[in-house]
């Protein structure tokens, strides 16, 4: 007797409520690679928050000597990310991103045993030199896994990491009020321990092949890309725009504002809920090289606005400069979605899939140029000269926008016709 088939339809697979609300990528590299970014990011975020602590408050270090340590490391770091980037391409970009990771994890335990500043040196330039080649070998693997969606996959993976950032910086604030010893070193170890399972996470990722090389391509493709390097140094320029809320802002409340020094933990919760909250959104159409160029546009404008409230706060009462200043942190951070939508899209749309490790690196040396020079053009400007300084650094945003799209076109102009090489 033939056995009766149910009528009750089976729920498809990979469908849960958070799958289909964007919460969580479906089964598969895409959601292995967002869990692994989120282990990766929430041990950065508890070590970042509390790294010159611990090197000042546990290790003994003078803040001087822990500046120069840090400086000097952030320019060491920025050596790695095309030759690993390159080999990424070459040999596979999960393999050598484990690699990267398995560096990361032992630098970091071993600052555990950092004692004089030389040993500090060492050792924090190793550990950068293993994240700027994480970061290269990182962005094939976004390529490769994002899907069709991918301008929506990695402004999801953005947001993923603005999360675990956040919650990593509360979690490391529980050991900067014990201010122990002991509650820092935990800082360190779980910071390294992240590093181990980013890795053991990765490994559920399929290899991916290296994409072949198209016939008389040059090795070092990315450094003769002058279109390229130029979408390189405008973002470059932009991107100073990251240290304004986490350096300049703070500064700017206490030595010339009578907002209460509380506002700074609350300037940077609202930045960070924004992102995570907004980033998605932000990037919706953001998938084309001139829709990329415009979005920069948008955000030098962005930048400025916000950065012209913050400014006027100077002689406002204590109560209405937290007011505009929140408002002026609200729409800094509108900028800062656009910016980091329109980055990433030219970031991987102009470099060639089978460089994309090596155009990466490229982008991350530019960053970290930026990255080393912000405070120093931030103290200056907005810090030291004052509220003209915040508007300079304003138009200096705008000037960098509106360049932008012209770049951008001469970019997708020198862009290889891809029915030539069929």
């Amino acid at each position: 007797m033939p056995t009766e088939t149910t009528s009750i339809p089976i729920p498809p697979p990979n469908r849960s409520w958070l799958v289909a609300r964007g919460l969580i990528p479906a089964h598969g590299p895409r959601r292995v690679l967002a869990f692994a970014t989120f282990v990766n990011m929430l041990g950065s975020g508890i070590f970042m928050a509390s790294a010159v602590l611990f090197f000042t408050r546990s290790v003994g270090l003078p803040l001087a000597q822990v500046a120069l340590g840090m400086g000097i490391a952030a320019l060491v770091g920025l050596l790695a990310g095309i030759p690993i980037g390159h080999l990424a391409d070459r040999r596979g970009p999960r393999e050598i991103y484990l690699l990267t990771l398995i560096i990361r994890a032992v630098t970091m335990a071993a600052l555990a045993f950092v004692h004089t500043f030389w040993l500090f040196v060492v050792v924090i330039c190793l550990t950068q030199l293993a994240h700027s080649a994480g970061g290269a070998s990182r962005g094939p693997l976004v390529r490769g896994f994002g899907g069709a969606n991918l301008a929506q996959y990695r402004a999801y993976l953005r947001s993923v990491a603005n999360l675990a950032g956040c919650c990593g910086a509360l979690a490391a604030g529980a050991a900067v009020q014990l201010d122990t010893r002991a509650a820092y070193l935990a800082l360190v170890v779980g910071n390294a321990i992240s590093f181990v399972a980013c890795a053991a996470i990765i490994t559920r990722l399929p290899s991916l092949p290296p994409i072949p090389v198209p016939h008389l391509t040059g090795r070092w493709i990315a450094l003769k890309d002058k279109p390229y390097m130029a979408v390189t140094v405008l973002d470059a320029i932009m991107g100073i725009q990251g240290q304004v809320l986490v350096f300049a802002l703070p500064l700017w409340i206490i030595l010339q504002t009578d907002a209460p020094r509380w506002f700074i933990g609350v300037a940077v919760l609202v930045n960070t809920a924004l992102v995570a909250a907004l980033q998605v959104i932000a990037s919706r159409g953001i998938d084309t090289s001139p829709a990329a160029g415009r979005a920069m546009r948008r955000s030098g404008l962005a930048f400025l606005v916000g950065m012209a409230l913050i400014a006027a706060t100077s002689t406002m009462p204590g109560w209405l400069a937290v007011t505009v200043m929140t408002l002026g942190v609200a729409v800094h951070t509108v900028g800062e979605l656009w910016h980091a939508a329109g980055s990433l899209e030219l970031q991987f749309r102009l470099a060639p899939p089978h460089a994309q490790g090596q155009y990466t690196g490229v982008s991350v040396l530019g960053t970290g140029l930026a990255n080393v020079a912000a405070p120093s053009i931030l103290g200056l400007l907005c810090v030291a000269w004052g509220a003209p300084g915040w508007l300079l650094m304003g138009g200096i945003f705008v000037a960098v926008g509106l360049a932008a799209p012209t770049v951008v076109r001469w970019g997708e102009r020198t862009r290889p016709d891809p029915a030539a090489a069929v």
